[in-house]
Parts: structure tokens; C-alpha cells; sequence
């Protein structure tokens, strides 16, 4: 059973302080992404779903525009903003202190999107896709996602060759040079994702929330975003729709591989998964929850 290391991330100045895993829910302000019932095209269905999160014990919303699943439609960076930007006016006003993390690859919507009120700039490219985005993270000093990821969302599946190494070194590799990267620009706090489905075959997913414990190493909060994925219903040949006993049995497991943050669609169960892990690590821990 791993322990549990509590991690501080400075919000536009003022330091959060998490002593137990963080709950961070999915809010898709889109109306294309692959699970159908957490997608939330208007303010109506934004609303409902946030008010819903906060209910269910969310620590941190993460709002996004853009479909990264493999086929989706393109969307401009200015539809993505206004997308952004009804999500965050929403959120604000029905919980104006919760962190509220951005789901871009693009540095110039990051911006906007900071500047609007959001608070963390969760990128899946790892800067990738955007060469601006380290130095605009950087200069908003605001804590910043680094997902590890290979291509585009397009091309991404047909890049899971790495080689004699495996996929846990190589990731690793990939994700310690831009954390090192973002240190020298000056970012203080920098969360590492894996990377789960992107640019990875089934096999090689499972190989990385097995190894989850070696990313320990980077010294940063580590994400686990699973929730639903096709790492468990290609397994369990089932639907995104029959994916939460799944979903909420691996995140288990990565919480006890070292998972700081569990990214997910279904708040209520992961909170309640949350409270068992830290009731079995530290009895007293859980009823302060």
C-alpha cells in the first residue's frame, strides 16, 4: 500500500494545500466527446453538471473545448475560447473558489482562459503542439498539467512503437526532460500524466499503471486520467456508458501505485474510493474528509 504524499499548488497566490488524493471532475463544454452523457454543449447542461461535482465533493474542475478523441472534429482556437469561456463564467458563479483547470493545447487560449479566472493549464500535448506554451505558462505562473503524448490526436494511435526500452522508461524519459525544461523557464508547479490512450496500445497502458509508483521520481503531483477510457472497455468488451465499476476499480489501484490527482467523469464514486484509501493509510486521515 503506497503512501500518500500531500502536494501544494499555488493558485494566483494563494497555496492549496492537499492532504489526501484530489478529485478533479471532467467538464466537457463540447458536443463531440467520446463519453456522450458528460458532454455539456450549453449552460443549462454546464450548470447541472458542476452544481452536481461541487455536490458530490470535486476538489478541482477541469473544463474543456476540444475533443481529443481520435476523430473528432477540429475546432478553432477562437470556438474553443468562447466554448472556455461559458464554462469558467459558469463555474464562477456557482463556486467562485474552486480551482478550475483548462483543458488546451494552446497557449493562446491558456492565456485568455487564465486571465478569465481559470487556474491551472492542463495540456495534453505537453507543449508539443504549441511551442509558446512553456514561456506563456510561465509567465502566468500558474501550475501547469505536462501530459505525455506522441503526434496528434489523429495520428496518435499509430505512434505506440518505443522501442527495446518499453513504454514506462520512455515515457519517463519524455516526461523528466520537459518537467527539467519547465523548471529552468521558471514554472514552480509542474503535475505529470502518463498519458493513458494516447499514443498507447492496450497492453502498453496497463504496463504504465503497473510502473505508475516510478514517477514518483519526478518529485511533482502525478495524474491518472482513466476514467472510462478504451483501456477498459476494449478489455472488457463494454461501453463507455458500463465503464464506471471500471473505472472506479483501476483508480483504485492507481491510488495505491501513487496517483495524487484521479481525473474523472463520475465525482461521487471516485470521492467515495478516495475516503476507503485514505481510511486504510491513515485512519484518522479520512474523517477530516
Amino acid at each position: 500500500m503506497g503512501q500518500f504524499k500531500p502536494f501544494t499548488l499555488n493558485l494566483k497566490g494563494r497555496l492549496t494545500t492537499f492532504d489526501r488524493p484530489a478529485v478533479m471532475g471532467i467538464v466537457n463544454v463540447t458536443p463531440d466527446s467520446f463519453y456522450e452523457q458528460s458532454r455539456t454543449p450549453d449552460s443549462i447542461s454546464i450548470t447541472d453538471r458542476i452544481e452536481t461535482m461541487i455536490a458530490d465533493g470535486a476538489d478541482i474542475l477541469d473544463i474543456g473545448a476540444y475533443s481529443s478523441r481520435p476523430g473528432a472534429s477540429d475546432v478553432s482556437p477562437q470556438e474553443e475560447l468562447d466554448r472556455l469561456c461559458l464554462g469558467i463564467e459558469t463555474a464562477r458563479k456557482i463556486a467562485p473558489a474552486i480551482p478550475i483547470s483548462i483543458d488546451t493545447f494552446r497557449a493562446s487560449v491558456a492565456r485568455a482562459a487564465i486571465e478569465m479566472g481559470a487556474d491551472i493549464v492542463n495540456d495534453i500535448s505537453g507543449g508539443d503542439l504549441d511551442a509558446d506554451m512553456f514561456d506563456t505558462v510561465a509567465s502566468l505562473h500558474v501550475p501547469y498539467v505536462v501530459m505525455h503524448m506522441r503526434g496528434t490526436p489523429a495520428t496518435m494511435q499509430s505512434l505506440t512503437n518505443y522501442g527495446d526500452r518499453g513504454v514506462t522508461a520512455s515515457v519517463l524519459d519524455t516526461l523528466g526532460e520537459k518537467v527539467n525544461q519547465l523548471a529552468l523557464k521558471g514554472v514552480c508547479d509542474i503535475i505529470v500524466d502518463p498519458g493513458y490512450g494516447f499514443a498507447k496500445t492496450l497492453e502498453q497502458n496497463y504496463e504504465l499503471i503497473r510502473d505508475l509508483n516510478v514517477f514518483k521520481s519526478l518529485n511533482c503531483p502525478i495524474l491518472v486520467g482513466i476514467s472510462r477510457k478504451s483501456m477498459l472497455t476494449r478489455l472488457l468488451d463494454i461501453n463507455a456508458t458500463e465503464a464506471l465499476p471500471a473505472t472506479t476499480a483501476l483508480n483504485s489501484f492507481a491510488l495505491d501505485r501513487g496517483a495524487s490527482i484521479l481525473r474523472v467523469h463520475d465525482v461521487k464514486e471516485t470521492v467515495q474510493a478516495v475516503s476507503i484509501y485514505s481510511q486504510i493509510i491513515s485512519p484518522t486521515a479520512s474523517h477530516n474528509i
